[in-house]
């Protein structure tokens, strides 16, 4: 089904709002038609609620960010052949794109700030699952992951994947941490460093088979 002009046009006042906010509060109906220049009466015409509107914006956006890691995926995967694409490059498509978008005022990344702390305010927050718990694009990466690491399990490695995410959700979350445990030594202000950084921390995880404990007793891996 085609969509109306009047609602592209929320959407897009809808999402220009919510990347310019501090607080998704202070995203209202008529603050959006107002910059969409229509009704108040729009929003529920078109999407039903101002949640609605909200989620279908957030939709869009993380559309727009998984593509990017799915197109830096294919050209890595690509650029290696017939060799498996190595971890580096496999880990700044899985989260190079959320790191540059994080550090770019002009981006839509606080959309995707915004919709957790949405979610958890509705009074219906299943409604926003999609995008809050969604892990598919996440899961595309574990098959090449596991051709650099192939001693690691799907489990393994979607363990190791969380483990980057938490990596690079830290770094962008808490970025006066990470300021104050690196002596400020680190430009956090400059994408292409923090993702450097990113990788030479987590690619260790798939390239360096796991060593026996000191005691001669290791972790098994499940296969």
């Amino acid at each position: 089904m085609t969509e109306s002009a009047t609602a592209h046009q929320l959407k897009d006042a809808c999402e220009q709002l919510l990347s310019d906010a501090q607080n998704p509060d202070d995203v209202t109906v008529r603050r959006i038609t107002e910059l969409a220049r229509t009704n108040v009466g729009a929003v529920n015409y078109h999407f039903g609620s101002l949640e609605r509107l909200i989620l279908s914006v957030g939709e869009r956006v993380y559309l727009r960010l998984n593509a990017e890691r799915l197109t830096l995926l294919a050209q890595a995967v690509a650029r290696n052949q017939p060799q498996p694409a190595d971890a580096a490059s496999l880990i700044a498509a899985l989260v190079g794109p959320s790191i540059r978008w994080s550090l770019d005022p002009k981006s839509s990344y606080r959309v995707l700030k915004h919709m957790t702390t949405i979610a958890q305010a509705s009074h219906h927050p299943e409604i926003f699952n999609p995008i809050v718990e969604d892990v598919e694009h996440h899961r595309t990466f574990i098959p090449h992951f596991r051709l650099v690491a192939p001693w690691l399990s799907d489990v393994d490695v979607g363990f190791r994947i969380s483990c980057i995410l938490g990596v690079r959700s830290q770094i962008i979350r808490s970025r006066h941490r990470t300021e104050m445990l690196t002596s400020n030594a680190i430009d956090l202000g400059n994408p292409q460093v923090v993702l450097e950084q990113v990788v030479a921390a987590t690619a260790p995880m798939f390239t360096v088979p796991p060593q026996p404990y000191p005691n001669g007793v290791s972790i098994p891996s499940r296969h």
